[in-house]
């Protein structure tokens, strides 16, 4: 999720670490409300899980422009999502989740996918990627208002489900492959010397620190923490 280089723009991992804490706390919101039942998620709160992980994936297009060995960091990311997907088939086998609750195609898939074709995508213009952007977009979104439009259970990961589909994590290819080409536009704009927008002392502050720290590892706390919420609250249930 995060892209190495000698030279690290620290808003941008603080930024990344900001958001991988966001996860955590709507998963943990999440998983408190599914399996212990002790609420029910506001509305509003439920908007922001459904459309705020657009911003992780718009930021990941955004540090894609700054690193090199996509297509190396894309495999490791795509087979992290596998990893998490076996993991949850695990957790509907013991009984710990349902079958609605296994992941297909996470964000974890989407931007491994994203990274291995970043190679193709940083090769066309600013114009060309923006408007395959917002296509993707609109036609993403406007494919999750609609009733499935398809019988094949081949296509989901491009956001055509069928009948019976569910994910407990679903980043289809349209509309987030179209954050991640506008998040390469955003980043050639923003940062075509690769450097930091806002140098100064204040990256060296605890607190800035420790979300750029989070933000460098978003990977490995991405994929730890679903089995470490999903395990305590387990056991809590357990317990009640």
């Amino acid at each position: 999720m995060s892209a190495p280089g000698k030279q690290r723009i620290w808003e941008i991992d603080a930024i990344r670490g900001f958001l991988i804490l966001c996860v955590i706390a709507s998963h943990t919101l999440f998983f408190s409300s599914y399996m212990l039942g002790l609420f029910r998620i506001p509305p509003v709160i439920e908007y922001v899980m459904q459309y705020g992980g657009a911003l992780f994936v718009l930021l990941s297009g955004l540090s894609c422009t700054l690193g090199s060995n996509s297509l190396r960091r894309g495999v490791y990311v795509f087979v992290a999502g596998m990893i998490l997907t076996l993991g949850s088939y695990i957790g509907v086998l013991l009984g710990w989740l349902g079958e609605d609750m296994v992941i297909h195609f996470g964000v974890l898939h989407l931007l491994g996918f994203a990274m291995m074709l970043a190679p193709i995508l940083k090769k066309l213009p600013n114009w060309t990627l923006a408007v395959l952007g917002l296509a993707l977009v609109v036609v993403g979104y406007w494919l999750e208002g609609q009733p499935p439009l398809v019988r094949t259970p081949l296509l989901f990961p491009l956001g055509l489900r069928y009948p019976g589909f569910s994910s407990g994590d679903y980043f289809p290819i349209a509309p987030h492959l179209g954050w991640f080409c506008l998040g390469i536009v955003l980043g050639r704009i923003l940062y075509p010397t690769k450097r930091s927008l806002w140098p100064g002392p204040w990256e060296t502050s605890l607190p800035i620190r420790f979300f750029c720290w989070c933000g460098r590892n978003s990977l490995y706390i991405f994929v730890l923490h679903l089995p470490l919420v999903g395990g305590i609250m387990t056991a809590i249930s357990l317990l009640l």
